[in-house]
């Protein structure tokens, strides 16, 4: 075998196919081919070749590139509408031609006794493939849709609220599902993230634009910790700042109106509990009467646990709660719509910010109204903090300060 010929022949392969002349690469490929089934000097020439591999290129005409699908062509022109095959000989006179292609998550292998078959075979097989995208990586989901739900189920539940977990998940399918999906959570630009925080602003809704922001930076944290992408997208994304609304107490006044207006329906001792225990919204559907005290599920404790606080039963509210044993609520929402009818500015949240002022104003200590309301007790006092039953009482009389003569609850 002529080595300096065949480095010839290699040398015209190369030419042929840069320049795309398919009839000069077809006549030196059998060249080639020829050349390599050629026996070595010593031989005697009768041997047959046990097993001949030989690398070519094949090339793609426009008509077979049309007939190719349209997601699998942009990558084919981008590569030169060029693949590899392999001639195979055995016994120096069987041949046959064998493509395998294994890119951009294809992998097909075709075979056949000429290459316009082996070609036709491919685009065949490209017609019936689907590209397979990676999908983990050490053992870690690596879209968006997958590697979100993975980190919610193992981390993020055990970190917030029972609550707060499902509004994070309402968010999530709501704003983050329909422009993201299940696409590769690497190829995530920092100018989709910055066009999604920009529809959510638009539409007036900051606040959500602030939570949605917040919720993709978690998420992107942890990606980055699982080592799956290498930089958060949001670090150059702009988001407007937002003034977050606080509560505004009413005044006694208002608290009147309120009472008064709803007599004679079950509304009224729903308002007059919201006012004189200051729960959570979230929490009314959980309260219920023990003892001298309404206890209710603390939805915003961070941990996987179940937490119940107790208010006490305060003096303005004893008289709403006669003959009642059970607590039966609404939905808040309806709750909310008839308050701004009532006192138009305010919202149903403003309920608990009056109990947590009247609080101060008629000096409760800070542990017992921080414990009445449901706030996590700071510092070394959240750990050797155990108040008795008497002590919240105790406290709770305070509040006969805020007791003045009442709308008479319903009958």
């Amino acid at each position: 075998m002529d080595k300096q010929n065949l480095l010839a022949l290699a040398s015209k392969l190369i030419l042929a196919s840069t320049t795309g002349n398919d009839t000069e690469l077809q006549k030196v490929s059998e060249e080639l081919a020829q050349t390599l089934l050629q026996p070595d000097e010593g031989t005697s020439g009768n041997t047959p070749v046990p097993e001949t591999n030989f690398t070519g290129i094949l090339k793609f005409n426009k008509q077979e590139l049309n007939e190719m699908p349209k997601s699998f062509k942009k990558y084919f022109i981008a590569d030169g509408c060029a693949i590899c095959y392999r001639k195979r000989t055995t016994n120096g006179y069987k041949c046959s031609y064998e493509v395998r292609y294994r890119r951009h998550g294809y992998n097909i292998s075709v075979s056949a006794t000429s290459l316009p078959i082996v070609k036709a075979r491919f685009i065949e097989a490209l017609k019936h493939s689907k590209p397979i995208e990676k999908t983990m990586f050490n053992g870690i989901p690596t879209s968006f849709n997958e590697f979100s739900m993975y980190y919610f189920e193992n981390y993020r539940k055990r970190r917030v609220a029972v609550q707060t977990y499902k509004n994070d998940i309402w968010r999530y399918e709501k704003y983050l599902i329909p422009v993201f999906n299940s696409i590769p959570i690497k190829t995530i630009t920092p100018l989709m993230c910055q066009k999604l925080i920009d529809d959510i602003v638009n539409q007036g809704k900051g606040k959500t634009a602030l939570e949605i922001f917040s919720l993709l930076n978690v998420i992107f944290k942890m990606a980055i910790r699982h080592e799956l992408i290498r930089s958060n997208p949001l670090d150059i994304v702009f988001l407007p700042s937002h003034e977050r609304k606080h509560g505004k107490a009413l005044t006694v006044d208002e608290e009147r109106k309120l009472l008064s207006e709803t007599t004679n329906t079950p509304y009224q001792l729903m308002f007059a509990i919201a006012l004189y225990t200051g729960m959570r919204p979230n929490e009314f559907k959980t309260a219920r009467i023990d003892g001298n005290f309404i206890k209710c599920l603390n939805s915003k404790q961070k941990d996987s646990k179940e937490h119940f606080k107790k208010i006490p039963i305060i003096a303005p509210l004893r008289p709403y709660l006669e003959g009642v044993t059970e607590l039966s609520f609404y939905l808040a929402e309806p709750m909310r719509r008839i308050m701004r009818e009532i006192l138009p500015g305010h919202i149903l949240y403003d309920l608990r910010t009056t109990f947590y002022t009247r609080c101060q104003e008629c000096g409760v200590s800070e542990v017992a109204r921080n414990l009445f309301v449901g706030h996590t007790l700071k510092g070394l006092a959240s750990t050797y903090t155990d108040v008795s039953d008497e002590y919240l009482l105790s406290e709770a009389e305070k509040l006969k300060q805020w007791y003045y003569p009442r709308i008479t609850p319903n009958n």
